[in-house]
């Protein structure tokens, strides 16, 4: 995989250069372009028709001397700053940088994954201490509910011996008195 990478710089290697020679041409092109036989009789109308002609053969040679001039000097400019060679590296570097973000992007996700799921397990935990908080609680309640059951069979076991008492003591009232 990495060796595929490494072929494809190659290949790539010039590119940026070739780009930038082929879009500098493309935007010299309309700058020296010769001008047509009838521009050159409406700049120049009091000239006769053969010097028009001779002073647009003129022109035209001008023009071509000046943009091989132009991209000689261009050509030359690029080749003294190592204009190819950097753009080369600023290109790998930037798919370096591209490829870097993809991984930090997977790193990010899995890192996502690994606190989404702490963040789980964490919830995961709380809610089974609540739940056991609230299982304590209602033992609680039955115990006390218990404690209340007891009590009311107390007190009406306390109640049904004091209204048998009363009852005797009534019964022994009446029977002596």
């Amino acid at each position: 995989m990495a060796e595929k990478g490494k072929a494809a710089s190659l290949l790539a290697a010039g590119s940026a250069r070739s780009r930038v020679d082929r879009s500098f041409k493309r935007a010299l092109l309309p700058l020296l372009s010769a001008a047509s036989i009838e521009e050159i009789r409406k700049a120049f109308p009091s000239f006769s028709s053969d010097d028009q002609r001779l002073l647009q053969q003129l022109f035209i040679k001008v023009i071509t001397s000046l943009h091989g001039h132009v991209e000689d000097v261009f050509e030359s400019l690029c080749d003294e700053m190592k204009v190819g060679p950097v753009l080369d590296t600023v290109e790998q570097l930037v798919e370096e940088q591209s490829l870097d973000l993809v991984k930090s992007d997977n790193t990010n996700v899995l890192d996502i994954a690994r606190d989404l799921s702490i963040s789980k397990k964490n919830e995961i935990q709380h809610l089974k201490e609540v739940l056991e908080k609230a299982e304590r609680h209602n033992l609680q309640i039955r115990a006390r509910l218990e404690l209340i059951k007891k009590g009311r069979q107390q007190s009406s076991v306390t109640e049904d011996a004091l209204q048998k008492l009363m009852g005797e003591m009534q019964t022994h009232k009446t029977c002596s008195g």
